[in-house]
């Protein structure tokens, strides 16, 4: 763990050296005053030498602007070294994340992740900035201070620092403690984010649903955990803090004690006994800045554990050996495919069995059945956004395990019921399939997805801002959109995944034409609602739990009066049949 953190200091590690140096000289520059103070009541002021006192006074306020100006510099270039390392790992943080499977995202809330890229890192920035900083610059008065303490009078420090071992006990015993403690309210603080960030998401749906009071339940018990965790946290914080204080506050009663009746014997002096109570007030500030620092110290550390969680995720892999395919003509074959979903507590039902099937370069397969057949999963399970369990998946007669996963996924587009848009432009939207396109290249796409006149009858155009999952457009210019993506990365093999069974017929009829023209010359898998989409497909597979139970064209499907049949009539037919329950398709 620190072997990582220390190389996020590397790069900066000028700035580093330069906040230890101020540290250094600024924390020297407090050991002066009491050296002053012991020589102007032991020799100055005994031998009336007023010119040596006046000039060491000028000397302390010398030193004291130098030490004003050495803050400034730690103050800022400190500041600015956590910054820079913050902004390293959190680059770094976000790339890991961009790379792990798709299943972990089906394991975590995004308002945990975001906990950790954001509000995690800000502790890890404080920590590496002030935590260094603080420990040198604390432990160069401490030796600094020790060193002047031993020469006034050895007896006397021997007696001071026989309470020492007992602080270090007192740490480590309760440091253990702290160190859940804070990690459980990383946890919890990650929870809290996770809720808002759903809860906000679906804001539409909870007032569609009257469900403002249940979400505030949800919010509020999320919220207690996390105050009952920081409570914890909190507890062995007062009880560290606390106990420190005590033990500061007994150093300087030792002192008194016995360095008052060393003075009484004569033992000391009395600029000796006034040094010594000067050093021994700055021998204790540092303890007490390590007491405010150690709670910096925690939650950073904290923060870099969860961290390392992530950075320890496998990301996805290439096979051994895998090389960039180039273009692919697009024929797909499913050999002996079996596949089951699981995640970090247990494994789901078997999805699909053993699938066979083959779809021909060029090709349409419509895929229909009951909900919960795998359609879906088929369509995850070509670009690799999961690994089956047994069999293998070729195209073009290459195992997709052979290939980049770059490579793969750049032969293939995919436009689903659940249209993405990021915030921003609509030309960067459309942009997303081919970053290094034109803006002619974007135009072209927009106009063959039907969208062009659309977007110059907005204000702005193609500098319209979408909002947030595109939400100032409607869902028709949202699909579009999302078409013309497709259109400018123009792939080989193309995934419909019901792509406008979330449209009116009249919005799905005008997007159909967009959606047949984006299709022709590729490879096409449609999962389909309505069968309406289907009509240019060359094949349909009827897909249920069983597996694939009817595969054939559409009139090869109808003559045999089976399950795609019955579904036809219930849609087609004015006279609609009851159909059995294992007919009936759901989204």
């Amino acid at each position: 763990m620190f072997k990582r953190l220390i190389s996020y200091f590397k790069p900066h590690i000028g700035l580093f050296v330069l906040d230890l140096i101020c540290a250094f000289f600024a924390g020297l520059a407090d050991e002066f005053m009491p050296l002053i103070v012991r020589n102007m009541i032991n020799v100055y002021v005994p031998d009336r030498n007023l010119a040596m006192m006046v000039r060491w006074s000028y000397a302390l306020a010398v030193i004291y602007i130098i030490k004003f100006f050495l803050n400034l510099m730690i103050m800022y270039w400190g500041h600015i070294f956590g910054v820079r390392v913050q902004a390293d790992m959190r680059r770094d943080i976000f790339r890991h994340i961009e790379t792990l499977p798709i299943s972990y995202f089906d394991d975590h809330k995004t308002g945990s992740l975001m906990s950790r890229i954001t509000n995690d890192l800000q502790e890890v920035s404080e920590m590496a900035h002030h935590g260094p900083e603080n420990l040198f610059m604390s432990g160069v008065m401490l030796a600094v201070s020790a060193v002047m303490l031993g020469r006034i009078s050895p007896k006397l420090t021997l007696i001071v620092y026989a309470s020492l071992p007992i602080a270090v006990l007192f740490v480590i015993r309760i440091r253990k403690g702290q160190m859940n403690a804070f990690a459980r309210t990383r946890k919890e603080i990650s929870e809290i984010n996770g809720e808002t960030e759903t809860s906000i998401a679906g804001v539409r749906i909870t007032r569609a649903y009257s469900g403002i009071r249940l979400e505030s339940e949800k919010f509020d018990k999320a919220n207690r955990r996390y105050v009952e965790a920081r409570s914890s946290a909190y507890r062995y914080l007062a009880l560290f803090s606390s106990g420190m204080t005590f033990f500061t506050d007994i150093m300087y009663v030792v002192v008194v004690i016995f360095g008052g009746q060393m003075f009484f014997y004569g033992e000391i002096s009395g600029g000796d006994f006034t040094a010594y109570l000067l050093y021994i007030s700055m021998f204790l500030t540092p303890v007490k800045k390590l007491v405010e620092t150690y709670e910096q110290i925690v939650e950073g550390m904290s923060g870099v554990q969860r961290f390392e969680e992530i950075m320890n995720l496998k990301p996805e892999e290439d096979d051994p050996g895998a090389r960039d395919i180039g273009d692919l003509e697009g024929q797909i074959t499913f050999d002996h495919v079996t596949f089951h979903y699981r995640n970090h507590q247990t494994d789901g039902p078997i999805v699909i069995n053993d699938m066979n099937f083959v779809i021909n370069a060029k090709e349409t397969l419509g895929l229909v059945g009951q909900s919960g057949g795998g359609k879906t999963t088929i369509c995850n399970l070509i670009p690799r956004f999961y690994e089956p369990d047994s069999g293998s998946i070729r195209i073009d007669g290459i195992d997709v395990r052979e290939m980049t996963r770059e490579s793969l996924r750049r032969n293939i587009g995919i436009v689903s019921q659940d249209v993405f848009l990021f915030h921003g432009t609509i030309r960067e939207n459309i942009a997303y399939g081919n970053p290094d396109a034109s803006q002619e290249e974007i135009e072209e796409a927009a106009r063959r997805a039907r969208i062009h006149e659309d977007i110059l009858a907005m204000p702005e155009g193609y500098d319209t801002n979408v909002g947030e999952r595109g939400v100032h457009l409607s869902g028709g210019q949202r699909q579009r959109i999302s078409i013309a993506r497709v259109f400018l990365k123009n792939p080989r093999i193309l995934i419909l995944d019901e792509a406008t069974s979330a449209l009116d017929n009249a919005t799905e009829m005008s997007i159909q034409q967009s959606l047949d023209e984006l299709s022709k010359g590729r490879t096409v898998l449609v999962v389909a609602h309505r069968l309406s989409t289907l009509r240019s497909a060359d094949h349909i597979a009827v897909i249920t739990q069983k597996g694939i139970e009817e595969y054939g064209t559409k009139e090869e499907l109808l003559a045999r009066n089976g399950i795609y049949s019955e579904l036809y009539r219930y849609q087609f037919e004015d006279d609609r049949p009851l159909v059995s329950q294992s007919a009936i398709i759901s989204s």
